[in-house]
């Protein structure tokens, strides 16, 4: 359908080369948006281009240190400057460190705000001006599911994710006028790198998610494809702020 055609838009994913980030990008390349990964790891970072690029539409690797204010401008900067504009930005990079909190040291408290939070604000305001100049343009935000419970050994990851929710409301609120939709998603629990890590850090988490989880499974990085679409087209200019679980039914379970 047209409202989901991003034809000509350029979308930049942070962290976008494995995981959630990646199977969002090539959701979006799919509608046809030309995308800017951004991301550490050059040797993933090329696969994932390649994989973008068999969808017909251009995409290049920008790297980023999204724990340093002046990459995360530059990359910004540089994904516009690649593709001539920036009409998407997926917030998407990030990080855990599961220690309980009296043991959880402050630098390393620092490391997961730095990079979940605070890359996010850092990058949605290099984002404005190019936003801005386009007439409008969509951020994307991912939570989690500890942007609404809480984890004894995730105080760090909770306080970050807690803090995306608020940021999306309070951006969405400021850059209404600006034409730009900022909002939240809140993946479930996902089958990825940082999950598997968990299941072997955390007795007993595999089956207590089965077991809540309605929908009987952990989810995958694909089931994030339909939710990017959305939020990046034009079918959803009259949503923002909103904070949308993606969880197969974990948050209404009780």
């Amino acid at each position: 359908m047209k409202i989901f055609d991003l034809t000509g838009k350029t979308a930049m994913v942070t962290g976008g080369n494995g995981g959630i980030g990646l199977a969002m990008a090539d959701s979006l390349a799919q509608a046809g948006a030309n995308i800017a990964i951004a991301a550490r790891n050059a040797e993933k970072g090329a696969v994932a281009v390649a994989q973008l690029a068999a969808h017909g539409v251009e995409a290049a690797f920008i790297p980023v240190d999204v724990t340093d204010t002046a990459s995360i401008e530059a990359a910004v900067a540089a994904s516009a400057d690649r593709f001539g504009g920036l009409d998407i930005l997926i917030n998407n990079a990030g990080t855990n460190v599961r220690k309980r909190p009296e043991i959880l040291s402050l630098d390393e408290w620092r490391l997961v705000i730095d990079t979940n939070l605070t890359s996010a604000f850092v990058a949605s305001k290099a984002a404005h001006g190019p936003m801005l100049a386009a007439g409008g343009g969509k951020i994307i935000n991912i939570g989690s599911m500890l942007s609404l419970f809480g984890a004894s050994f995730s105080t760090a990851y909770g306080a970050s994710k807690g803090g995306i929710v608020q940021m999306t409301r309070s951006m969405a609120t400021a850059w209404a006028d600006d034409n730009i939709q900022i909002n939240a998603v809140l993946p479930g629990w996902i089958d990825t790198d940082l999950t598997r890590q968990a299941r072997k850090d955390v007795d007993g988490l595999h089956q207590r998610v089965l077991n809540r989880t309605p929908a009987g499974r952990w989810g995958k990085p694909e089931d994030h494809a339909g939710i990017a679409i959305f939020l990046a087209s034009s079918a959803s200019d009259f949503v923002t702020g909103a904070a949308i679980p993606i969880d197969g039914g974990f948050s209404i379970q009780i």
